[in-house]
């Protein structure tokens, strides 16, 4: 059974959870004057496959996938179920496209703010107030102020990145060292958990993959 029909199983409207979002808490460590870390995507393709699995009230989606990464800001998603082809997104800049009649996708994915940020790149919408503080070798970052994002790195590398919304956290994307890549959004109850099996460098990618 494709992504697709599971999606459409549970009809249009998602359940609510009686839990409320986790209010966003002071920004912990001291304040730096250190820049934000590059999180470009680096000159070169590359091909990530991963297991995946998906879950939220009434439903859960397990199976693999593989995504196309294509400097400086574009990618491709596909996700298999029982190893059939069941659905692909293009991440563009700010944009996720689907292909026709596959809307449903957009209950599998986050927002491409976060969905980028799966990929290890901070690419979020940008804010009038920026605050940078320091914690051994731990540096979080506010960007915007009761709404905007909250990203943590651990060195160079981004393991976390919060939407914060009115004060509190409605959803998130976490990437722990040597741990799956994790989204959540607990109001829906919904998780997308990422295993990142492979990852290769390769020469290119044929133009017909991003139509």
């Amino acid at each position: 059974m494709s992504v697709m029909r599971l999606l459409r199983i549970i009809g249009p409207a998602l359940l609510l959870a009686a839990a409320c979002s986790p209010r966003a808490a002071p920004l912990a460590g001291v304040p730096t004057p250190r820049h934000l870390p590059s999180t470009e995507l680096p000159p070169v393709h590359r091909k990530i496959v991963f297991s995946f699995d998906y879950s939220q009230p009434d439903l859960r989606i397990r199976g693999d996938g593989v995504a196309r990464i294509s400097p400086p800001d574009s990618a491709r998603l596909d996700f298999f179920v029982n190893g059939q082809g069941t659905g692909h997104a293009l991440l563009v800049g700010d944009d996720i496209r689907l292909q026709d009649g596959e809307d449903r996708m957009r209950d599998l994915l986050p927002p491409a703010p976060l969905l980028w940020a799966t990929l290890g790149r901070l690419h979020v919408p940008p804010a009038a107030d920026t605050t940078v503080r320091v914690d051994a070798d731990t540096l979080r970052i506010d960007i915007g102020q009761t709404s905007g994002w909250r990203a943590t790195f651990a060195g160079e590398r981004l393991r976390r990145l919060e939407q914060i919304d009115g004060g509190r956290i409605p959803q998130w994307v976490s990437r722990p060292e040597g741990g799956p890549i994790r989204y959540e959004q607990p109001r829906r109850r919904r998780l997308l958990q990422l295993t990142v099996t492979r990852v290769d460098t390769v020469p290119g990618f044929d133009a017909s993959i991003w139509r």
